[in-house]
């Protein structure tokens, strides 16, 4: 049994060259006790093993180990180190076995990183620094006493030297101590509870913490769940909290009673504005409504709106994701390489466009701009359930008795859910309201493959067009 001890400060490159050396040796992971420093000895434990050989061989890891490993070492679980020398191990074997999240060691270590990241986040956001020596000196001295739940001192102190560059201070821990001293970071032994002289800053704290107390909205399980009370001994502002929380009532009461009863000018003014981009309702001029649409930001970059177009009895609608370049530029949908291939497609299986509605999810045209071209970029969430209102008000003027849906954007939009377009196409969903909903690929879907697989999925197109046609026809 090797017996592998790592240093207390710098433990990760620490574990980092011992992991080399035994990985380079082939030693397996039942072989080896980790322990960080004397104090965690382990008592059955042989003697500790000698250094690493440097040059034992070159190890290669996916990057995402590496910063998987320099945040788990950091975990206050004593197996971390065996933890993270398996999975080391089992890369060897299986260098895709970081990608499963199903597997029970991958998913204890990325569990164990993300309780580090929380840990760091708490301290860059509770540490309080108390002032020590004279406050007229050239370059001042600050202190802080921190209780972090794992060894998170060395990742997390380069985040105070970035922030507190400008003046010398320690952090002190129950693991380990931080120094920066004229500009020098160094790491020192643990340390006791210091006595900490109260300072100026701590009146600071407790004014800016009064200060944005929402007495309507006090959440004691959120904001302990946030700042968990072992760290209340520490921070001045906390001292406080009894108090304002039993006065919490009173006064809301009292920010109740002086709210004003007039709404101001500001408000007026904002009314005015909505009043002026009132959308429509249906039987609107759609159009019109469009062209005030400022719901999303789309509208800033593109030509103009896209709206709908065909008959408002047709009994199908079709459609697809967001206007084209072309389509764009025209204002009308379907009218670029893409609605020129869904034409041919159409006549061939029987589907007549000049009797169906045709129309996108999203009415703007998001692009990214490439020198003098204007390449598409796929609509987001958020965009997709802003427009959405449009394709709705689409839908109750022309109460369709089938909709093509075509593309994953216009699926989502229609049903809510856009997963699995490959394996839901050809199937017939439906709509909240009940309208049945034929899925299908984008044409431009079929434009973007290679020639080997382009006559196969246009076949599939088309019969899923086909059967559009053969619905409509009962």
């Amino acid at each position: 049994m090797r017996c592998v001890v790592l240093p207390e400060i710098g433990t990760f490159e620490g574990w980092r060259d011992e992991a080399r050396a035994l990985l380079a040796e082939g030693v397996p992971p039942e072989e080896v006790l980790w322990q960080r420093g004397a104090g965690e000895a382990d008592l059955f434990a042989g003697a500790p093993a000698a250094a690493p050989t440097p040059g034992g061989g070159a190890v290669t890891v996916p990057r995402g180990f590496v910063d998987l490993a320099r945040l788990a070492v950091c975990h206050a679980d004593p197996e971390r180190f065996a933890r993270l020398y398996a999975l080391l191990w089992a890369l060897g074997r299986d260098r895709r076995l970081l990608e499963d999240r199903a597997d029970p060691l991958v998913d204890r270590l990325e569990r164990m990183a993300k309780e580090v990241r929380r840990d760091r986040h708490k301290m860059t956001a509770f540490v309080r620094f108390r002032e020590l020596g004279d406050a007229e000196a050239g370059r001042r001295r600050f202190a802080a006493w921190f209780e972090p739940s794992h060894h998170i001192l060395e990742l997390t102190a380069p985040f105070f030297v970035r922030r507190f560059g400008d003046m010398d201070w320690s952090i002190l821990t129950p693991d380990l101590s931080a120094h920066f001293e004229a500009g020098t970071l160094r790491f020192g032994a643990a340390a006791a509870r210091p006595d900490l002289p109260e300072d100026a800053a701590e009146d600071l704290w407790r004014t800016y913490f009064r200060n944005i107390f929402n007495p309507a909205r006090v959440k004691l399980k959120a904001m302990q769940a946030e700042m968990p009370k072992k760290y209340w001994r520490n921070m001045p502002e906390t001292a406080l909290i009894p108090e304002m929380v039993a006065s919490a009532q009173a006064r809301a009461r009292e920010m109740a009673a002086a709210a004003p009863m007039v709404a101001p000018l500001r408000a007026e003014r904002i009314g005015e504005r909505l009043r002026a981009a009132r959308v429509p309702e249906p039987g609107d001029d759609l159009a019109a409504g469009l062209a005030a649409c400022r719901r999303c930001p789309l509208w800033e970059n593109a030509t103009q709106p896209v709206p709908g177009e065909g008959p408002l009895n047709a009994p199908l609608m079709i459609v697809g994701e967001q206007p084209g370049d072309l389509e764009d530029l025209e204002g009308r949908p379907f009218v670029g390489p893409a609605g020129q291939l869904f034409d041919e497609v159409a006549a061939r299986a029987g589907l007549d466009r000049a009797r169906a509605y045709v129309t996108n999810a999203v009415k703007h045209f998001k692009f990214a701009a490439r020198g003098k071209r204007r390449i598409h970029q796929s609509p987001t969430q958020g965009e997709i359930q802003h427009c959405r209102w449009w394709l709705d008000l689409e839908r109750a003027q022309v109460k369709p008795r089938l909709i093509l849906a075509m593309g994953a954007t216009a699926l989502d939009s229609l049903t809510g859910d856009r997963r699995g377009l490959l394996t839901r196409r050809g199937g017939v969903e439906q709509t909240a309201e009940g309208t049945p909903v034929l899925v299908t690929v984008h044409p431009s879907y079929l434009l973007r493959l290679p020639a080997i697989e382009r006559a196969a999925a246009e076949a599939a197109f088309e019969a899923d067009l086909r059967r559009a046609a053969e619905i409509l026809g009962k």
